[in-house]
């Protein structure tokens, strides 16, 4: 044969080593289409493509029989082996990104100080988990004293804590939605004490949250989809009344 690949630069266009490509020859997996009069390996464009399926289906965990028995099906066209691996391989990517999301929340949580397990994470907030949030928070807030008290306080915190405070929050979240629902104004006396209520909740449980604080959490609730997504599924408009109610509280306080 004239031309071709030596086994040494085939091995180093792919990656492997000569004893993978010498053991592959060997099993007969991939044989090199032809050699020198000195008798060396000689791989051809064409065996660099069966190389080259060859560690993609390795790449995807099929053992070196099971390849060679695809690759040798001669039903299955090159077209039929992409469509495969792109699928096994989409398969993969979205098991991998769904660890990789799996892992970050765990660091994110361990960051934020929460010390729950995954399981009592869900018992405690269900599908909105605060750590979803983490890394924004500590950019916008990493350098104050309310960040500096937030995680020392959540950092002790045990899950029959978190129960409670999610109790309370919810006690006023419903309260705050009966009022919407009942046409109490946004503004009047009732609906911020509503708010000062949630005020004094954050206070107690996480950090000094000033009225000034207060009406800047008020403001997201409106700016940040996420937190508008939250309130309106308690109830349509609650975001925007408890936008509201807060700003108009913190008006007041001040």
């Amino acid at each position: 044969m004239n031309g071709g690949m030596s086994v040494g630069d085939t091995a180093a266009l792919a990656g492997v080593t000569v004893r993978t490509l010498h053991h592959y020859d060997r099993i007969g997996l991939l044989s090199p289409s032809g050699r020198t009069a000195a008798g060396y390996r000689q791989y051809a464009p064409a065996d660099l493509e069966r190389l080259h399926q060859v560690l993609l289906y390795r790449e995807l965990g099929f053992p070196l029989e099971e390849v060679a028995t695809l690759l040798d099906d001669a039903s299955a066209d090159p077209a039929e082996h992409l469509r495969r691996q792109h699928r096994l391989l989409r398969d993969r990517l979205e098991r991998t990104q769904a660890m990789v999301a799996a892992v970050e929340k765990e660091m994110e949580a361990r960051a934020m100080g929460i010390s729950l397990t995954p399981e009592e994470r869900f018992e405690v907030f269900g599908d909105w988990l605060p750590e979803e949030y983490a890394a924004e928070a500590e950019e916008k807030w990493g350098g104050t004293d309310a960040w500096a008290q937030s995680q020392q306080r959540t950092r002790a915190m045990t899950k029959e804590d978190w129960l409670r405070v999610k109790a309370e929050g919810d006690d006023v979240e419903r309260r705050f939605a009966g009022a919407l629902a009942a046409g109490v104004a946004p503004a009047s006396e009732q609906a911020m004490d509503l708010a000062e209520e949630h005020r004094q909740q954050i206070s107690r449980n996480f950090y000094d949250c000033s009225p000034e604080m207060h009406a800047g959490l008020g403001r997201m609730y409106v700016e940040d989809e996420r937190f508008t997504a939250y309130y309106e599924r308690i109830a349509p408009g609650l975001a925007q009344y408890v936008s509201t109610a807060v700003q108009a509280n913190a008006a007041r306080q001040g």
